[in-house]
């Protein structure tokens, strides 16, 4: 028997794809390129944007004669058991393998935001949470959990990490973010590929590119940043995760820049991330994008139009189903109005990447791991690992925490006693569970007040709900008051309930007019302040809200990023003093509700002067965070000359000289006093985690270069310019312990693509 050269695993991918294209006629080529979403609803509110209105019908077994490209989330669309769901989507494949001339399986995604979105799986802390650990390794072993329990149950790509930098905190999609600081949003970014490429899923990269820098704030909105700002701030996370993370996919963006819509911009999916940053991997289209292309840009026509401009663009693969690469497509091309090579291009880059998947190979297999099990305890120990390290200790003044084991504590709140406080919206009982209130949520999830009772079983522990999430009800407040006043202290649990298109306080499509607290929960909390009971404020939330009005007033301030299924226990256990809290904010957090938007990455007029009367100077800033320990710091870094091409070690000796263990988070940040462009006051530009006994020392090194100096100049070149620096060793973006000046001499550089992207640090022990 003669095997085809497509078939044969010994020929280079290349030699096998040409082979294999060259057999195929369009309608099997076509239908490379688009994916089918099998029992998406759509009778009513789905689980992506517009998706009864963008869905289209079609006959299953017609449609799979010519192939399919991809299989839309089997498991993230109604609850199915994972064993059940692993063994219907290999008899999905087994079908789309025989009724095909090739045999050739589908890709199958899903979403794995903070955890494979499948029901009974581990649900993580959301992105906004791994950006406060400050712990890239961390996330990147729970990213390869999460890649193995997909390629356990038969899925082959992940739609993560959101690699989007906030810019405005009122936009919904903040928890899905990592942080406001495209330094640390890239290396934690990074790390997540790393995990999940590791376990042999493709990452996808989303969204690209300046998604959250949508006007007003509003989901979909358009984009008004400046080149430099793209270049400087939207970028660096994709090219960073591209490069060293390696990740195989990247995700168009809905919006658009300046009048053109990412999934219409060549200059963009193919001159910027082909051409000069060398991908090769696959193009995804958002969920219903190309279509968008026609009913919400109005950049085409028709759904054939909207396909040749995605096309065009750089856009491989249509999901989450066919809507244009479909009929429209094939109609164009036989009439001459879409060149056939727009089809060979896409079809050539997704079939690469399925022969690297195996699913080219004769051999292929789709049947499951004998035993899927998405919540196990190692699962569970990543989870609690990640909770614990984000949680941030915003204050406490007055060392009110650790609480005493033995206390009278009122718990008030409308987040305390309720699982889905813990959850983003991209988690499966979020996202997907609310259409089917009938069903358990799959996963155990201990709510704060159920974990400070476990925490500590000899304090007398009250609760009263207080008000609802955002419901304008101050009914509850009587009770809530009156747990209070009986009470030693008293934990007002507070914060966001995550959901889809208005049904949330926060996630996609829930973006607000201000960063007061939902509903009347500040109304609430003064209630309790006003008993003079002290009280510890504990928020659940998946951004930052503004906290002037009690600053002062509390007694304590602890913030957590929708901390996932153990982030009940995590909370408490800090509150306890179990956990000495090491969390750092990836965003600052707001004095005042209105003057939005503001991130710490400002230039001079964007800071506090007496050119207006409203400051935006955040009462916790960036990389904030304290502990239960204290830590010295000593430096001997005082400065040097280098030149525009040259690097200088910059160390700090930190000790733990408290009384037990903890982690401090070194931030090293630049600051360019004179260049040719406004530019940020500071900017992150290293950090190092370090985890100390109590006594025990340790002397970070960070190696800078000169190319993390770099900016777009006025020409829209990327360059070095000479002059002097500063770098700052720091406790945050406002708390600076020790600074070294640098003079950088000899002529501007440009930089290009083989430019460091990285501060790379060396730790040593300290005597």
């Amino acid at each position: 028997m003669t095997t085809a050269p497509w078939r044969d695993p010994a020929l280079p991918a290349a030699a096998r794809v040409d082979d294999l294209l060259s057999r195929m006629t369009l309608e099997e080529k076509t239908a490379q390129l688009y994916g089918v979403w099998v029992g998406a609803a759509t009778d009513g509110d789905g689980v992506a944007p517009l998706q009864r209105e963008m869905s289209s019908d079609y006959d299953w077994e017609e449609l799979i004669t010519h192939g399919l490209g991809q299989l839309t989330r089997s498991y993230g669309t109604a609850p199915v058991d994972p064993a059940l769901g692993a063994q219907a989507l290999a008899r999905a494949q087994r079908r789309i393998a025989e009724s095909g001339r090739f045999g050739i399986p589908a890709v199958a995604h899903e979403e794995c935001l903070a955890g494979f979105t499948a029901w009974g799986a581990t649900a993580y802390p959301v992105p906004l949470a791994w950006g406060a650990t400050f712990d890239p390794p961390l996330v990147e072993d729970m990213a390869r959990a999460i890649g193995s329990d997909l390629r356990s149950a038969g899925v082959h790509q992940g739609l993560a990490p959101v690699l989007d930098v906030v810019r405005d905190p009122r936009w919904g999609r903040v928890e899905e973010t990592i942080g406001e600081d495209p330094y640390l949003v890239g290396t934690i970014g990074t790390a997540y590929v790393r995990g999940l490429e590791s376990a042999g899923i493709v990452a996808t990269l989303k969204h690209f590119a300046g998604y959250a820098s949508s006007a007003g704030a509003r989901n979909l909105a358009p984009v008004r940043a400046g080149i430099r700002e793209f270049a400087d701030v939207t970028l660096p996370p994709f090219e960073l995760a591209l490069r060293e993370g390696g990740a195989r996919s990247v995700m168009a963006a809905y919006t658009d820049t300046d009048g053109i819509p990412a999934s219409a911009d060549p200059s963009l999916l193919t001159e910027l991330l082909r051409e000069h940053w060398g991908f090769t991997g696959t193009v995804v289209a958002d969920y219903f994008g190309i279509g968008f292309l026609e009913t919400l840009h109005r950049v085409a026509g028709s759904p054939a139009e909207a396909a040749h401009a995605a096309l065009t663009a750089g856009i491989d693969v249509e999901l989450p189903t066919l809507k244009c690469y479909g009929k429209p497509l094939l109609e164009a091309v036989r009439a001459g109005a879409v060149p056939e090579s727009l089809v060979d291009r896409a079809a050539r880059r997704v079939l690469l990447q399925k022969c690297e998947l195996g699913l080219l190979d004769e051999d292929w297999d789709p049947e499951p791991a004998a035993t899927i099990n998405l919540d196990s305890a190692a699962n569970r120990a990543l989870a609690r690992r990640l909770a614990e390290e984000s949680v941030v200790l915003l204050d406490n003044p007055d060392g009110v925490l650790p609480l005493p084991p033995d206390t009278r504590i009122a718990v008030v709140g409308p987040r305390a006693a309720d699982a889905l406080a813990m959850l983003g919206c991209y988690s499966f009982p979020s996202h997907v569970l609310t259409h089917h209130p009938e069903v358990p949520m799959g996963v155990e999830i201990p709510t704060v007040l159920e974990a400070l009772r476990t925490e500590l079983p000899d304090a007398k522990v009250t609760f009263a709900q207080g008000c609802d999430t955002s419901a304008p009800d101050s009914s509850g407040f009587e009770e809530a008051v009156a747990r209070a006043s009986e009470a030693d202290v008293c934990v007002a649990v507070l914060g966001d309930r995550a959901g889809l298109f208005g049904r949330g306080t926060s996630g996609e499509g829930c973006d607000v007019t201000d960063l007061q607290l939902p509903g009347v929960q500040g109304d609430l909390l003064d209630a309790l302040v006003a008993t003079g009971v002290p009280v510890v404020l504990v928020l659940l939330t998946g951004r930052p809200y503004a906290l002037g009005r009690w600053h002062g007033r509390l007694a304590a301030v602890v913030q957590a990023f929708f901390p996932g299924e153990e982030g009940g226990p995590a909370v408490a256990g800090v509150l306890s003093g179990r956990v000495n809290p090491s969390g750092r904010l990836p965003v600052s957090v707001p004095r005042v509700p209105g003057g939005q938007p503001w991130t710490y990455l400002q230039p001079p007029l964007g800071l506090a002067g007496e050119v207006s009367n409203l400051d935006p100077t955040p009462l916790y800033a960036f990389g904030h965070g304290r502990s239960y320990t204290t830590f010295a710091w000593e430096s001997d870094s005082a400065g040097a000359e280098i030149g525009t091409d040259g690097s200088y070690d910059v160390s700090v000796t930190v000790r733990n000289t408290g009384e037990r263990a903890g982690a401090e988070v070194v931030q090293l940040y630049l600051h360019d006093p004179v260049a040719s462009v406004t530019r940020p006051d500071v900017r992150l530009i290293g950090y190092q985690r370090l985890e100390l006994e109590p006594g025990e020392a340790s002397r970070v090194t960070f190696r800078f270069h000169a190319d993390l100096s770099a900016f777009t100049d006025r020409s829209h070149t990327r360059v070095v310019e000479p002059g002097a620096l500063e770098l700052r060793l720091a406790a945050s973006s406002a708390d600076v312990r020790h600074t070294a000046r640098l003079s950088l001499t000899g002529p501007v550089r440009v930089l290009g693509t083989d430019r460091r992207l990285l501060c790379e640090t060396e730790i040593s022990r300290a005597d």
